[in-house]
């Protein structure tokens, strides 16, 4: 199996091209190996095979080679030995084999003219270069030559010679003035390919004295010019003006007019000519032609068609340029001049050789001992080349013989090789037009694997795709390769895998569980190697959210969503493109972290916008089209046809629709005779038709406007069209909207809507007036007047109904007869006033009035309805008079009948009815008075709850605003809630109506009440007030109003401690209606307040709290309650300070409670007396210091006489509890001492002023309930103490409740 790799070169790595037929190795591109190999030479670097230089600078042929050991290089010149030492001139660059010949410093080009060929040698063999002909440039000088004017006749041709110097390589020519400016040339004039200047025909501008040829070597980089040449041409005016000077006025004179001609070939001359050249080269074939007019060249191709893609003409298509020409561009090529007299044509026959051109090129040849292998060297051309082989430089027939080999023709068969056969193989392609020469080397080689792929080479894909995991491997004989998954795994098979050639082992689609380790091994009969690699599989990148089609009105604000999920071991970049270019250099374009948004949107920005996701593995894009609409862009070129007196048609040409198609045009109009610069509207046509049939008015100078309308809008107005008067006529129409009505009792106003001027159709519009009685056998009146709107017809009667018209006229007729309208004379105020008026009472706030109808003949006038005042006389509960305030209700039409709604209950009231007509009210009928029964009553007008106890609270109310009868009692319902807002048993009580207060006793301890409370008349129950209340926990707990505090402070509630009562109530749950707080409620010590609230809402509410000095424009300070507790302790005050608090939850909407206001209490020195101070206690302490020494003394004394002192029982007899001093510590503050644990005192003992608790008010004593200290509450309220496991000593009145105390119960006992 023949296998062929392609392998580029480089400064730093070696390149080998190999191919064999049967096993041949190919040789990785690794640099350390390469550096390893013996190889024979290869040249990689010559000189061109016609090699012209400068000669004024150094000659430089190039030879560089490559090999391992580093070649040697040699020169031959001319087919002989170049001894590059004998020659100071010439130096070999080093570790090269360029050739420098120093021509600046002495030596001459044309001395080293030849052909030069180099020859790299190492130990392995000898390649050679091409043979380089080596040629000096030359840039001779124009000949002297004495050039004669040309005189030329207009019409005639002229070719202009310029024959430049032949030089190396041949010049370039154009033609140009004294002024160094190009010659203009054209279809008339123009320069060939060989450098002449053609002229098909002189004209008179064609003189001149100065037209110069140039030619331009570019090798040597000079211009050389040939002397200017002079063209001067006679016209044919001129030169008979001349003769005529010349002869008699007997003579015939008179030169011929410029004659016209047909084409004459200039160049190629005659009918045909044949041109060679060479596959691959350009084809040049030119016609130029000389005539009058000037020819037109046609070029075709006889049997054929000229190659697309390869055609081209130039020269104003006198030339014929066919590049990259083949043998099947051979055959007839025929140029054709054409003028308006005739033709004629050139055949140009064209054959393409061919210089030796490559089929195979023979490639170098790695083999193993006793491998076999083939060079091949295959060559075309026209005529076919000859094939030569040589080896190492020398023709192979002499070259020493190689037993492997074997020669065939252009293959060279290799059998069996040894290392001795290692060589460099020349092979020569060569015809009449030239050779190819190719080095190819049969390189032998026995090395054991290696393996090129860096170890435990990491390798990352994504998953799905395909995993290609390298082995690059080298060894000779050539390696077997095998894999295997993991250090210890099995060897590699299936359809899972594919192994390629060249080692790589590739996973087609790889999946997470491929991802591991993988290790590659190579093994011939020369040793064997293994090398692991590692494998990752990454998740795709994937756009999750993918921009979507947009479309956006003109400066607008647009935004591309480009969300997207990857790996997270991969760093994304996302990258925006529009129209598949980078985004416009605009700051209007935001691109954010997932998204791309334009601001102020323009019609430029209309395109393609592509979001492209790139990571170092893979990289996906989605595209989105945004189309920028926008109101149309306004018609033009508006134009009038078919004028008729009353029709015309308009046309216009429809502007951009801006990506929105337009729906319609909308034509207006303007009158510049009656209305100028009012448009108005004319008609509107479909977007798909732009002219419309518009039917005009006479005697009106329209000008017309055109408008687009699309989805988003109204386009700016057309420019307007030309003005187009149309003739008068009488008025088609009469005015609308004709009426008759009296504004006084004895007149009659006919009004009537004026024509517009468009539709006066003419000039002077009046209008005739017409009128009479109707029902009466008059004839019209009419009357004639100006151009107004009304006209007042006096001396009427009243109220009587007139037939009326109103017709136009102007200068020119009138208009059709108008149509009658029915009008009335002024009306007159009713006469009578409604008879037989009765009321029936349906309710206590609802009433049914009757009554009679009038005469319609007492009306005078229209009848519009009746219209009933009554009035409140007044209360009959109250027996009070108020102010009269009278009401209305009107009824329209014929009625006699009506509902008076909203009535007061138990009220007295008056009515009177009176008609209605369009001039005013009748005359009233009389009062009539009736009474309305008793309601139920309104709700007690407060409800005030005061005074709590332990078991007792004070009701207080007012009685209902509107009592709507006489009270007969009062109702009030009550009932316990706990804190889950359940109800407990409903208790009723009746109340007497003229009570105005209340005390309930006998109430539960610490529990919050509900109350409903409504009053009745005998007719029932009216509406009831509720309220709330919470019995209090300890009467020692209350606070009583800090010095200066404000009225209402008796009225804040607060809790008991629930630790008596046994039997505990049913309730009933109760769900609150909306969230809300109320009852706040403060306790206020010198320099912190206690704050707590009741809550009804939704759980988990984040409480604050803000307050603020009271009367202050401060900001509220705020602080956050913690939890959702319903208390709160305000530090850090003022003493003496009135401030203002209010609660609030930031979870519902930002609602608030309303706002209290309390009061700091003053600034105190000590709230208790240290009698540690005082000078009677020291002295007293002192004195008791004293007798306990002298009893001691005494006790001694006796103790040393045997006798005993009762010491314990004096000291039992002397102990007084009564008086125990307060310490700063024990958790009082205010004006309350609160010294035991907040347990309950005794219903009905109270804590005396001087802060002791005498023992005979109370039972309950301090080591009864345990330590003090058990029963404190923290800073913030919360309840840190735990009751004692002792009993009482004698059980408490009423039922004691097990329950746990709540927290507002729990603050409120703190307070």
């Amino acid at each position: 199996m023949t296998k062929k790799m392609s392998i580029s070169t480089s400064k730093t790595s070696l390149v080998l091209l190999l191919c064999q037929i049967i096993s041949a190795l190919d040789v990785p591109l690794d640099s350390k190996l390469l550096e390893e190999l013996s190889q024979p030479p290869t040249i990689t670097q010559q000189s061109p095979k016609d090699y012209i230089v400068d000669p004024r600078e150094n000659i430089v042929i190039q030879c560089e080679a490559k090999g391992k050991p580093p070649p040697s290089f040699s020169w031959t010149r001319n087919g002989t030995h170049f001894d590059i030492d004998k020659d100071a001139q010439v130096t070999m660059k080093p570790n090269s084999g360029t050739l420098v010949i120093n021509i600046m410093n002495g030596g001459k080009a044309e001395a080293y003219e030849g052909v030069y060929q180099c020859t790299a040698r190492n130990e392995r063999g000898a390649a050679i270069s091409n043979n380089i002909v080596v040629r000096p440039s030359r840039s001779p000088l124009w000949t002297k030559e004495k050039l004669e004017p040309n005189h030329v006749r207009e019409g005639d041709s002229l070719v202009l010679h310029c024959r430049p110097p032949v030089g190396l390589p041949p010049p370039i020519i154009f033609w140009m003035d004294n002024a160094f400016q190009r010659l203009p040339q054209s279809e008339r004039v123009s320069q060939g390919l060989n450098g002449d200047l053609y002229f098909s025909n002189v004209q008179p501008e064609d003189t001149r004295e100065d037209y110069i040829c140039y030619a331009r070597f570019n090798h040597t980089q000079t211009i050389q010019q040939k002397q200017p040449i002079s063209v001067k041409v006679f016209s044919m005016d001129s030169l008979n003006d001349t003769i005529a000077a010349n002869l008699s006025d007997t003579d015939i004179f008179g030169a011929k007019p410029v004659t016209e001609r047909q084409p004459v070939l200039l160049t190629p001359t005659g009918s045909t000519s044949t041109k060679v050249e060479l596959r691959g080269n350009v084809l040049l074939l030119e016609c130029i032609a000389a005539g009058l007019p000037t020819p037109v060249i046609r070029w075709i191709k006889e049997g054929g068609e000229l190659p697309a893609n390869r055609t081209f003409f130039e020269n104003f298509k006198k030339t014929l340029k066919i590049i990259d020409v083949s043998e099947a561009d051979s055959g007839n090529y025929k140029c054709i001049a054409r003028n308006a007299l005739g033709s004629v044509h050139h055949v140009i026959s064209v054959t393409v050789k061919a210089a030796p051109y490559w089929i195979t090129a023979p490639r170098n040849l790695v083999l193993s001992p006793g491998e076999d292998g083939t060079l091949i060297c295959r060559a075309n051309g026209n005529p076919k080349p000859s094939i030569s082989w040589l080896a190492n430089g020398v023709p192979i027939a002499i070259a020493p013989e190689d037993p492997s080999r074997k020669v065939d023709g252009d293959t060279i068969i290799f059998s069996h090789v040894q290392e001795r056969s290692s060589a460099v193989y020349q092979c020569n392609a060569s015809n009449e037009y030239g050779y190819l020469l190719a080095n190819a080397f049969v390189n032998v080689l026995a090395e054991p694997p290696r393996i090129l792929t860096p170890a435990n080479k990491l390798y990352q894909v994504i998953a799905d795709s395909p995993a290609l995991l390298d082995c690059a491997y080298f060894g000779s004989p050539k390696p077997e390769i095998e894999w295997f998954k993991g250090v210890k795994g099995s060897i590699l098979r299936g359809n899972e895998y594919v192994f390629h050639d060249n080692g790589t082992l590739e996973i087609p689609v790889a999946q997470k569980n491929n991802a591991g380790t993988y290790t590659c091994v190579a093994r011939n009969e020369l040793g064997k190697i293994q090398n692991e690699v590692q494998l990752e599989i990454k998740d795709p990148t994937m756009i999750i959210k993918q921009p979507e089609y947009k479309v956006i009105q003109r400066y607008g604000q647009v935004s591309f969503e480009c969300i997207i999920k990857h790996d997270s071991t991969l760093l994304p970049t996302v990258t925006w493109l529009k129209d598949n270019d980078e985004l416009p250099d605009d700051e209007r374009f935001l691109v954010g972290k997932d998204n791309l948004t334009i601001m102020n949107v323009t019609d430029k920005d209309d395109g393609t916008y592509t979001c492209i996701v790139n990571t170092t593995l893979d990289s996906v894009s989605a595209s989105a089209v945004l189309t920028v609409v926008a109101r149309p862009n306004p018609p033009f070129d508006l134009e009038l046809t078919g004028q008729l007196e009353r029709s015309i048609d308009l046309s216009w040409l429809p502007g951009d629709e801006n990506n929105s198609p337009i729906t319609s045009f909308v034509i207006e109009f303007e009158d510049a005779l009656h209305e100028p610069g009012v448009w108005r509207y004319q008609t509107e046509v479909p977007g798909s038709q732009t002219t419309a049939q518009l039917k005009l008015s006479p005697y009106v100078n329209y000008s017309f406007r055109v408008i687009a309308v699309n989805r988003i809008g109204r386009s700016q107005p057309s420019e307007p069209s030309e003005q187009y008067l149309t003739k008068s006529a009488s008025p088609d129409e009469n005015p609308a909207n004709v009426q008759g009505i009296g504004s006084e009792p004895d007149n009659l106003v006919i009004t009537w809507e004026p024509l517009k001027g468009f539709q006066s159709n003419g000039p002077g519009l009046q209008y005739k007036v017409s009128w009479r009685q109707k029902d009466v056998d008059d004839e019209w009146t009419s009357v004639i007047v100006a151009n107004v709107s009304k006209y007042i017809v006096s001396g009427t009667p009243t109220f009587v109904p007139y037939e009326v018209k109103v017709q136009a006229l102007n200068d020119l007729g009138y208009a059709p007869e108008p149509s009658e309208v029915i009008g009335h004379s002024g009306e007159d105020l009713p006469m009578v006033a409604p008879g037989n008026v009765q009321v029936h009472v349906i309710n206590s706030t609802l009433a049914k009035v009757h009554w009679d109808p009038v005469p319609l003949k007492s009306v005078r006038g229209h009848l519009q309805g009746y219209k009933v005042y009554y009035w409140k006389v007044q209360s009959l509960s109250r027996r009070s008079r108020r102010h009269v305030e009278k009401k209305i209700l009107t009824f329209r039409g014929n009625k006699t009948f009506g509902m008076l709604p909203g009535l007061e209950p138990y009220s007295s009231y008056k009515l009177n009815v009176r008609v209605v007509n369009g001039k005013g009210e009748g005359p009233a009928s009389p009062d009539k008075v009736f009474k309305t029964p008793e309601g139920v009553p309104s709700s007690p007008s407060f409800l005030k709850i005061t005074n709590p106890t332990l078991d007792s609270l004070t009701l207080e109310w007012g009685s209902p605003t509107h009592p709507n009868g006489v009270l007969t009692s009062y109702t009030l319902k009550f009932q316990p809630i706990n804190n889950t807002h359940e109800l407990g048993p409903l208790v009723e009580i009746r109340i007497p109506a003229n009570e105005s207060s209340l005390i309930l006793k006998n109430l539960n301890y610490s529990t919050r009440y509900k109350f409903y409370f409504n009053a009745q008349t005998s007719v029932g129950s009216g509406s009831q007030i509720t309220e709330e209340a919470v019995t209090i926990m300890d009467e020692a707990g209350i606070l009583r109003p800090a010095v200066g505090a404000g009225k209402g402070y008796s009225e804040i509630l607060f809790a008991t401690s629930p630790v008596m009562h046994t039997v505990r109530p049913t309730f009933y749950k109760v769900q609150p209606l909306y969230p809300r707080i109320r009852n706040v409620t403060t306790a206020a010590a010198e320099t912190y307040a206690n704050i707590s609230w009741e809550y009804e809402g939704p759980d988990h509410a984040n409480f604050y709290v803000e307050y603020g000095v009271a009367g202050s424009k401060e900001d509220w300070k705020k602080e956050i309650v913690n939890g959702s507790r319903s208390f709160f302790v305000l530090k850090g005050l003022t003493p003496g300070t009135a401030y203002k608090v209010r609660v609030g939850a930031e979870g519902l909407s930002g609602f608030r409670s309303s706002e209290d206001v309390f009061e700091t209490g003053p600034a105190m020195a000590s709230r208790q007396v240290d009698i540690a101070t005082q000078g009677w206690f020291i002295g007293l302490m002192c004195a008791v210091a004293l007798l306990i020494l002298i009893l001691l003394i005494v006790c001694f004394i006796r103790r040393n006489k045997g006798g005993k002192y009762p010491v314990k029982e004096k000291e039992d007899a002397h102990a007084d509890p009564e008086i125990q001093p307060m310490k700063e510590d024990d958790g009082t503050f205010g004006e309350y001492s609160d010294a035991e644990d907040h347990k309950p005192l005794k219903k009905g003992s109270r804590t005396p002023s001087d802060r002791t608790v005498k023992k005979e008010d109370s039972d309950d004593s301090l080591v009864d309930y345990g330590e003090g200290v058990n029963g404190q509450f923290n800073e913030d309220g919360s309840f840190i103490g735990q009751y004692s496991g002792k009993k009482e000593k004698e059980p408490a009145e009423g039922n004691e409740s097990s329950e746990a105390p709540s927290p507002v119960n729990a603050m409120n006992s703190f307070v």
